[in-house]
């Protein structure tokens, strides 16, 4: 899961035990090389999906962290990528493997521009400028009695008609060696944010498509989901991942 350049656990537990900003700021430099990086198996699909959907304008990569998505942003939007985070370490990782402009899509006649800016998820520092908007891997960080005003913000800074999409794997089962690799994470974070201030917000469970769903309606979207066939299909039939798009109403 690691390779040689990637964080040690003394490292992974300095982090764990700061804020979630200052966390992610002591990760930065080894990101890359832990498995929290979104990986190619889930943004190639992903950006095929959102190929055949669009193309786009801007695009906005919530949570960007490193940047990982922009690469999905770069292939899919025509005039300009933005990612927002809260940590200026992460961001300041994204600059340097990105710097200011990225590759035309193939349907651009000019580079798009990419633009990194340090903001707060519920508090996004745009206007209603996007086509497209992207997240790969940060809904842990949000409680569930802030999703709605995440999606909320989200829709904020949406066009009429843009779209808020996302991977979206299947829940793992319940028994399983990942259920319980899950369960145990999630309960030793409960027991460190019950005992260390300030809280480091990051729970693997509990972000379940039907609850997903419901919240985007409220927040005024319509919803739909696309099975990422790359990704395979579990033993019942059903997509081991799907793409969820949420197109504002």
């Amino acid at each position: 899961m690691y390779d040689s350049q990637g964080p040690t656990f003394r490292e992974l537990a300095v982090q764990a035990m700061s804020s979630v900003e200052h966390g992610y700021d002591l990760l930065a430099p080894k990101f890359d090389h832990s498995p929290f990086r979104t990986p190619g198996t889930i943004l190639d699909p992903v950006t095929r999906a959102l190929e055949r959907l669009g193309p786009y304008g801007n695009g906005l990569d919530l949570c960007c962290g490193t940047g990982a998505g922009e690469q999905v942003l770069q292939q899919v939007c025509r005039e300009r990528v933005v990612g927002v985070d809260i940590s200026a370490g992460m961001l300041d990782v994204a600059r340097r493997r990105t710097p200011g402009r990225v590759p035309a899509s193939s349907g651009a006649a000019d580079p798009v521009p990419a633009h990194w800016v340090r903001g707060d998820a519920l508090a996004l520092p745009f206007g209603p400028v996007f086509d497209l908007v992207v997240s790969f891997g940060a809904f842990g960080h949000f409680l569930p009695a802030l999703r709605p005003a995440l999606f909320a913000q989200v829709r904020a800074v949406l066009r009429p008609g843009g779209r808020f999409a996302f991977p979206l794997p299947a829940p793992a089962r319940p028994g399983s060696p990942a259920h319980l690799a899950m369960l145990g994470f999630d309960t030793v974070m409960r027991v460190r944010n019950t005992l260390w201030r300030p809280p480091f917000v990051m729970y693997y469970r509990g972000f379940r498509l039907a609850d997903i769903t419901a919240e985007l309606s409220t927040a005024g979207f319509a919803v739909e989901t696309y099975a990422l066939e790359e990704l395979g299909r579990r033993a019942d039939g059903t997509p081991r991942c799907r793409m969820l798009v949420a197109t504002c109403r």
